[in-house]
């Protein structure tokens, strides 16, 4: 799995392998031995060259951060592959919107059913990937039109999860 994350503005490239329970990682073309263990959900603990680090996970207003002890870091990651469907269903709140798995994983819990009314933000899929569970939200106010998601189903990134119209 490649992707283009951005820190504090500044592009790197993150290559990440599964082998067995381990994962291998290049940052930048850059070999990084990395162990993720999932302390809980949206925190994990990564042992890098032998040094632990705890990484929170929260999305806010403005988008993703992590923080890493004190210092906090707006991130911005993107699956090249599914980079052209990110951009065409992004943009105004009229029309269907597709909600996607922004990477592969698997799906852990459908938050709504079909017919369902949902508001802007509201959680609607929650995905586990990389040991962490993301949960995917509404991007507008509307009618869930159709469920694709299977609890326990892996997905791809760029597979259409669920439809809100």
């Amino acid at each position: 799995m490649n992707y283009d994350v951005s820190v504090d503005g500044k592009a790197h490239r993150l290559e990440l392998a599964r082998k067995g329970d381990q994962w291998e990682c290049k940052l930048d073309g850059r070999a990084v031995p990395v162990d993720p263990v999932l302390l809980r959900r949206n925190m994990l603990s990564l042992l890098i060259d032998g040094v632990s680090y705890e990484v929170r996970r929260e999305q806010t207003v403005s988008g993703l951060r992590l923080s890493i002890g004190l210092a906090r870091y707006a991130v911005e990651l993107r699956d090249p592959r599914s980079l052209h469907s990110w951009q065409t269903e992004s943009g105004s709140a009229e029309g269907k919107k597709k909600i996607v798995a922004p990477m592969p994983g698997k799906v852990v819990r459908v938050l709504v059913k079909q017919g369902a009314e949902v508001q802007a933000g509201q959680g609607v899929v929650v995905v586990e990937a990389m040991k962490m569970q993301n949960e995917l939200k509404s991007p507008k106010q509307g009618i869930v039109q159709k469920v694709m998601a299977v609890e326990g189903a892996t997905v791809n990134a760029g597979d259409v999860l669920l439809i809100v119209e």
